[in-house]
């Protein structure tokens, strides 16, 4: 997806007085030409081909954008973080042990791809953990049949006194998770407080916007969002995750100040 679609996606969230069912509706002539012209229009429409994007299907004339579920969650960064510190746990930890052997390259990079897009920990080896069930993983991990001697999925519980939390440690790299999400909380604090009435404070504020969500992206993308029991204490991502809330409810909430007549933002 380009860029400027990002973007579009992205302010739809901001428009929201919650990160629930965001929308803009009621758009001015002399913003709809401002729109055009900057080519938000004809993104809108391409991201209502990849149904990330919802009008009322009823009126077809109606100007009021929402975002779809999975344009929501797309513009989370795929996935909705309280839902994943909220799920459950049974207290049982899944482990994929696999042993490619070295002529199979392509095939184990594949494998490591596929587990790190899934949030799997690294603990050693060739030896990836995680929190939940791997019924799915199952068939594609193996691509049909599980050849025991090379690929094994298992569910287990520590047995020598380990404690989930040092699982938890030595799974997944948390200080790095932290840093990120440090450096997201100094983004959040740089948020423009001008009102939208000149080029500048556009251009300021759009500059803002592509940093802060360069930084969730890459905080949010590396972090495995473990349900509530698993988090290390010193863990920083939910506190993020509540003043983003805030400042882009904030951002949406001036963004009714634009003014359409400017042409040079």
């Amino acid at each position: 997806m380009k860029p400027k679609t990002e973007e579009l996606l992205n302010f739809l969230l901001w428009s929201a007085d919650q990160l629930l069912r965001p929308t803009f509706r009621n758009l001015t002539d002399s913003y709809e030409s401002w729109a055009y012209r900057n080519g938000l229009l004809p993104q809108a429409a391409k991201l209502e081909r990849l149904q990330l994007l919802e009008r009322d299907a009823q009126s077809p004339a109606d100007r009021l954008y929402r975002l779809t579920e999975q344009g929501r969650l797309h513009a989370l960064g795929g996935r909705d973080p309280e839902a994943q510190w909220a799920r459950p746990w049974d207290g049982f930890w899944r482990l994929v042990l696999f042993d490619v052997p070295t002529g199979q390259n392509a095939r184990r990079e594949r494998l490591r791809r596929y587990l790190r897009s899934r949030a799997f920990g690294y603990l050693q080896g060739s030896v990836w953990i995680t929190p939940d069930p791997v019924h799915d993983e199952r068939g594609i991990l193996a691509g049909g049949e599980v050849n025991v001697e090379s690929l094994l999925l298992l569910e287990a519980r520590p047995a020598a006194g380990e404690t989930d939390a040092e699982i938890v440690d030595g799974a997944w790299d948390f200080a790095q998770i932290n840093r990120r999400y440090a450096r997201h909380l100094e983004v959040l604090e740089r948020c423009p407080t001008d009102k939208l009435t000149n080029a500048e404070a556009i251009r300021a504020l759009r500059r803002w916007a592509a940093d802060e969500r360069e930084a969730w992206l890459r905080a949010v993308q590396s972090d495995p969002l473990l349900p509530q029991c698993l988090l290390p204490k010193d863990y920083l991502g939910r506190r993020a995750w509540e003043r983003r809330k805030r400042v882009l409810h904030r951002t949406g909430q001036r963004l009714r100040t634009f003014a359409p007549q400017l042409e040079a933002c």
